[in-house]
């Protein structure tokens, strides 16, 4: 008898470590991956010079002949929602960790790993097109790692007149003759040059983004990717039709009106208030 309960007792406890083993086994976070697919209409990008025979050409809404020389844009402020409501912030206050420069020339940066996730359903995302207010400065003290990569000369997003980053920057030509045209978008600051208590916000760039995602993101096993779709025709194709002119395709400056720059920045990114998406879409959701 007392051999059976012996027995009996190490079944238990047995069954007790293998039940706590395999409850200690189910995931707690997982990882969401993001890509970025920049295009024109249904066609993704390739970047090329005036002359190129293989950059993606695109005709705008006005019959505007153009392709793109550059392509980049800053994505911050990232969070994602569950199917009930709760919105998880992914380090929206640390550029460091939470934003990232999409490059169209360097096909690396079209991936974006959000890490440590936590186990849930989600069906939502929303991120920032630019920098919020509150940490749009040149700060290499705070975040050294974005600083860098902002202003690697290979990637230039930052005002050189001014203390916040750019948060597109967009270069091609257009027309038949390939005439240069530039779109570089950020928060400006009206004030006088090199006197910062004199700053006051002039035309506030960053766009808050919200996408639908066109399937359930499951985190736990799965470690989903997000395919987000970048239509750049909206560019010169959104909601307001533009017409590429030597005045409204440079980069705008501190002192000069920001009128051309504030059409840009609703095209595609949105005006903030009833449009929300600008020229993201989610394309599709990956629960591998």
């Amino acid at each position: 008898m007392k051999k059976i309960t012996n027995y009996l007792i190490l079944s238990a406890v047995s069954f007790f470590m293998i039940s706590c083993s395999k409850s200690d086994d189910k995931p707690v976070a997982n990882n969401i991956s993001l890509h970025f697919n920049n295009t024109f209409k249904n066609n993704s990008i390739v970047l090329g010079g005036a002359t190129s025979t293989d950059a993606t050409v695109n005709t705008s809404a006005e019959d505007q002949v153009h392709h793109l020389s550059e392509l980049k844009y800053v994505v911050s402020n990232i969070r994602l929602v569950k199917v009930d409501g709760t919105e998880i912030p992914y380090n929206v206050n640390d550029l460091d960790k939470g934003a990232t420069v999409v490059n169209q020339a360097k096909p690396a940066s079209l991936d974006y790993l959000l890490t440590n996730i936590p186990v849930g359903e989600y069906r939502q995302l929303k991120f920032g097109l630019g920098v919020k207010q509150e940490i749009n400065m040149l700060d290499q003290v705070r975040f050294p790692v974005f600083y860098a990569a902002a202003g690697a000369n290979d990637t230039d997003m930052m005002w050189q007149w001014a203390t916040g980053y750019r948060f597109t920057k967009i270069e091609g030509f257009y027309a038949s003759d390939n005439k240069a045209f530039q779109v570089h978008t950020g928060s400006t600051l009206n004030g006088e040059g090199g006197k910062p208590e004199t700053y006051t916000q002039g035309v506030d760039a960053y766009r808050d983004i919200t996408l639908d995602l066109t399937a359930t993101a499951l985190v736990g096993a799965n470690s989903p990717k997000i395919t987000i779709k970048a239509d750049f025709d909206k560019l010169l194709s959104g909601k307001t039709k533009v017409i590429l002119t030597s005045k409204n395709a440079i980069t705008p400056s501190l002192h000069s009106s920001m009128d051309a720059m504030q059409v840009f920045v609703n095209n595609i990114g949105g005006e903030g208030k009833d449009d929300k998406t600008g020229m993201f879409s989610i394309e599709r959701v990956e629960n591998n």
